[in-house]
């Protein structure tokens, strides 16, 4: 792409807004905090009111192409699209991250520039990374120099380039990442780190963005913010003395020491490399309006479809080794059948339901890894026996459906941890979507026993099982329970992820032209929670419905 310069109508001086000091931020978050679904939200200009009310009897399909893919209220933007698959039927990701780099001077408008492409993009899985979050940490000596207004922050060696590029270059793989925070204040790193994954867009910015070959390389759009070296001081001026603390006098030398000659040296030739020069930054709409076609354009030839090839494929194979069915004794088909008959009322569906995945849960659990141990009895005996070969174990559950089988597993496993996935089906596509994801910290070290009601084709369990390896879980980790799978289901899980331990209580032959199970055992999320489903519903509780 040849550089172009981008103008539109004059306007007035951009205010800076969202120059804070912690400037990383994400609209897809993992973590075991509360704010999770805060990582979905965006700061951006309201433009409705919004009186959410969920209910647990209704049921929530992914939106359509004719409604807004998003929920605005007076403080944040909530996305209802979610996230499509980024990976082809062989599990592999297939397509990486669209990363646009912004390069300006300090105070040029870049977070500005980056958060209106954000808003007018209007797709979801955004994350804005900022070079301001990798900033080295400074030494005792260098602490004094930085109190005093003699660290030069902005000469290429403040930056920890290294775990920049490592960053960036797993965050535009798929993977998930932490980013450091930090404080300007204290001129240090915080504690916590902040836990990002699942972009399909990033938008990268700092002063030097361009500075670094080996970061060029992980560009696919480089766009250089050019504004006024005036505006720039006086935004400088404001930003630091409210955000960071700052004296004016403090800010002046700073300024004409060190911000000024690294501009004229690092950061102004660097607009050779770009490909589009925004002069006047955020109200530079004519630019906007390129910048967001081109990253649309590229975003449609990165699509792809998985279930339909799901569907087609694998078919007549023998079952997998890595499937273990329950036996079907008297006892479980005296179950499945009572679950199976649609003249079964609410409760017994539910109360057999529960037996049936206390026992599909224990039987799970004979396939962890096990060590020998000796113990002293009360009686001064010893006693052979055996312990979890590893950390711990966390529970993942699919939602909404998936979710029922956690009672049962907390029943079994004391102080279990527990994560949840939605994945919803988007009726225009017919392909799986993430919305929405909470992972317990460190879930890396665990033995995930991912649980879902059903399987028919596997798309949604495929997509569950990539977002766990994305965040760095053994294969051979993952434990896939479902009461029901279909044969397609089976084989799609198998040949993806072939170390992926797959525990049912019953598999059935077919699944028609709709993906329903056949003989199946009906939609288990309605049945269970009492919901009605539409008479265009494709049957099928992969965690579609919420």
């Amino acid at each position: 792409m040849t550089t172009t310069s981008c103008d539109s109508k004059p306007a007035d001086m951009q205010t800076d807004e969202g120059m804070e000091a912690d400037r990383s931020m994400s609209r897809s978050d993992s973590g075991s905090g509360d704010d999770s679904l805060d990582g979905l939200s965006s700061p951006v200009v309201p433009r409705c009111p919004l009186t959410p009310s969920l209910s647990p009897r209704k049921r929530t399909t992914s939106q359509s192409k004719t409604e807004p893919p998003l929920l605005r209220t007076n403080k944040r933007t909530i996305y209802t699209a979610g996230r499509p698959p980024w990976y082809n039927v062989t599990g592999t990701t297939f397509k990486e991250a669209f990363v646009i780099g912004l390069c300006g001077g300090s105070a040029s408008g870049k977070t500005t520039v980056a958060n209106k492409i954000i808003e007018a993009l209007d797709v979801p899985w955004v994350v804005l990374l900022s070079m301001d979050s990798f900033y080295k940490v400074l030494n005792k000596e260098e602490q004094e120099l930085a109190a005093k207004n003699e660290y030069n922050f902005d000469h290429p060696d403040a930056f920890d380039f290294e775990l920049l590029i490592n960053v960036l270059r797993k965050l535009k793989k798929g993977k998930s990442i932490k980013v450091p925070v930090y404080d300007f204040t204290t001129h240090s790193r915080r504690k916590e780190w902040k836990t990002v994954y699942g972009a399909n867009v990033v938008i990268f910015e700092g002063i030097l963005a361009f500075a670094n070959k080996e970061l060029l390389k992980l560009l696919d759009m480089k766009v250089f913010v050019d504004t006024d070296s005036d505006i720039r001081l006086i935004r400088r001026l404001k930003r630091d003395i409210s955000q960071r603390g700052r004296d004016i006098s403090g800010i002046i030398k700073q300024y004409n020491k060190f911000v000024k000659p690294a501009f004229e040296q690092y950061i102004e030739p660097t607009v050779q490399v770009a490909d589009i020069v925004v002069p006047r930054g955020g109200e530079n709409f004519v630019a906007l309006d390129l910048i967001v076609q081109h990253v649309h354009s590229q975003l449609e030839k990165r699509e792809i479809t998985v279930r339909s090839a799901l569907a087609s494929a694998h078919q007549g194979q023998p079952l997998p080794k890595t499937l273990s069915v329950m036996e079907s004794t008297p006892q479980v088909r005296g179950m499945h059948t009572i679950i199976r008959n649609k003249e079964t009322n609410r409760d017994e569906f539910i109360f057999y339901s529960k037996r049936l995945m206390r026992l599909l849960i224990e039987h799970a659990l004979s396939f962890l890894p096990l060590k020998s141990v000796s113990v002293e009895t009360p009686q001064g005996g010893t006693y052979e026996g055996k312990r979890l070969s590893g950390k711990r174990i966390t529970g993942v559950s699919i939602l909404r459906a998936g979710e029922t089988m956690e009672q049962a597993l907390m029943a079994v496993c004391k102080d279990i941890r527990l994560g949840k996935i939605l994945i919803q089906t988007n009726h225009n596509t017919g392909e799986p979507e993430l919305h929405y994801l909470r992972l317990p910290k460190d879930i890396s070290e665990d033995y995930v026993i991912l649980m879902d009601s059903t399987v028919s084709t596997g798309a949604a369990a495929l997509m569950a099982v990539r977002v766990l390896l994305d965040h760095d879980v053994a294969e051979d980790k993952i434990f896939l329970l479902s009461l029901l799978m279909a044969e397609m289901g089976v084989h799609s899980v198998a040949y993806a992820f072939p170390k992926v331990r797959i525990i049912t209580t019953a598999v059935d032959k077919e699944v028609n032209d709709q993906f329903h199970i056949i003989p199946g055992i009906g939609n288990f999320g309605d049945r269970y929670f009492g919901t009605d489903a539409p008479s265009d519903w494709c049957e099928s509780d992969e965690g579609m419905d919420f």
